[in-house]
């Protein structure tokens, strides 16, 4: 990254350093890499660290830099994909783990009246509550909680726990019995709760992508999924539809 001046713009000056950064991270930059520190970027641009400020505040926003204690402000990894394609059709934990996802725990528990609707359960009737967060270039960006009733699963083994990540694998493995015949899926802007804003390393009322899933077996719904994503590192993919594919990996950045 060179010595730039910026030209006199319409926009507000930080907004055009932003973009300006912007461009320099996709050019010159690899996915980790620790930018210079603010006075030797300020001189570089000719701006006021303030200035600068504002601008990586935005980009920090955006999902584009993170700033790490005791390491500096680096290169974020690129946004991890969203499928929200309804032609897909897959169990959640069929992907023997390449896609992130680690199941974290498993609980009895009554489901949220939205939930219960879509599952036909009765009223205060126990779920299993499967709980898994995905981990995209070591860091949480999703949680999820799968509500599975027993009729769902009904061969599911007993094993010496009742709880913990063990007993969620092994509901996770009976799903796969299931002839699965469709999902159906709906994305809205949230804010996080307490629980995901804690394993999401995000503050309370940060804002997140919740999608719900509601997964479709003989013609009722056997499981819901509510998955919420961290806002600043996900894109919503729409890959198996023909109407749009977004790669999820990683792309080639390179170090000047």
């Amino acid at each position: 990254m060179g010595t730039t001046q910026l030209e006199a713009v319409p926009e507000p000056k930080y907004w055009h350093l932003r973009t300006v950064l912007a461009d320099a991270l996709d050019s010159d930059f690899a996915v980790g890499e620790i930018l210079p520190n603010e006075r030797e970027l300020a001189a570089r641009f000719g701006v006021a660290r303030a200035t600068l400020r504002q601008a990586l505040d935005q980009l920090e926003l955006e999902g584009r830099l993170q700033r790490r204690r005791g390491v500096g402000t680096t290169v974020a990894p690129p946004r991890v994909g969203v499928d929200v394609s309804t032609t897909r059709h897959e169990w959640p934990g069929a992907g023997a783990g390449g896609d992130g996802w680690q199941a974290v725990e498993c609980a009895l528990a009554t489901a949220p009246g939205t939930v219960a609707r879509l599952l036909s359960t009765a009223s205060g009737e126990e779920v299993h509550t499967v709980r898994r967060l995905r981990v995209w270039h070591g860091r949480p960006v999703a949680a999820e909680l799968l509500y599975v009733p027993a009729s769902s699963v009904p061969d599911l083994p007993a094993i010496d726990t009742p709880s913990g990540p063990a007993r969620a694998r092994a509901v996770l493995r009976e799903l796969q019995r299931l002839d699965l015949d469709g999902q159906e899926r709906a994305v809205e802007l949230g804010s996080a709760r307490a629980d995901d804003a804690k394993e999401l390393d995000r503050l309370p009322g940060a804002p997140v992508l919740v999608v719900t899933t509601r997964y479709v077996v003989q013609g009722r719904t056997a499981v819901v999924s509510l998955a919420t994503y961290r806002a600043d590192t996900c894109r919503l993919t729409f890959g198996a539809s023909g109407d749009l594919e977004i790669s999820d990996q990683p792309q080639e950045r390179q170090a000047s």
